[in-house]
């Protein structure tokens, strides 16, 4: 299964509860941000502090068209946090990154909008 950035694919087939639940989704804060130079497509690498049960992971996100480095440290956002590391050319992901794709398909970060404590679980 794939994920999508077109907002007129149809919508995924139904699931149960327990299939929801099964995707552990955190919040987490942005502790550090670099310019992933070696990525094909424009890309971050992000530190992320998912707080004491977790701790802290990297990902790879590309999301170099709304946010700069600098302005993502700090901020939270929400990520999956219990797929398996994924290779992403030298770095290994460890946690995928959520967003929403806007008008042109680039990603806008899911992220609270208020403070609420590293490592929270949605539900």
């Amino acid at each position: 299964m794939h994920a999508t950035h077109d907002p007129a694919a149809p919508p995924a087939p139904t699931i149960g509860f327990d299939q929801f639940l099964s995707v552990d989704i955190r919040v987490g804060t942005i502790v550090a941000a670099e310019v992933f130079a070696k990525a094909r497509k424009p890309a971050y690498i992000l530190t992320i502090d998912f707080g004491p049960a977790i701790g802290t992971r990297r990902s790879s996100a590309q999301i170099t068209e709304h946010y700069t480095p600098q302005e993502l440290v700090g901020t939270q956002v929400a990520a999956v946090v219990n797929f398996p590391p994924r290779q992403i050319g030298p770095m290994m992901s460890e946690v995928l990154t959520l967003g929403f794709p806007d008008a042109e398909g680039r990603v806008v970060l899911v992220r609270p909008s208020q403070p609420v404590p590293d490592g929270g679980r949605l539900f």
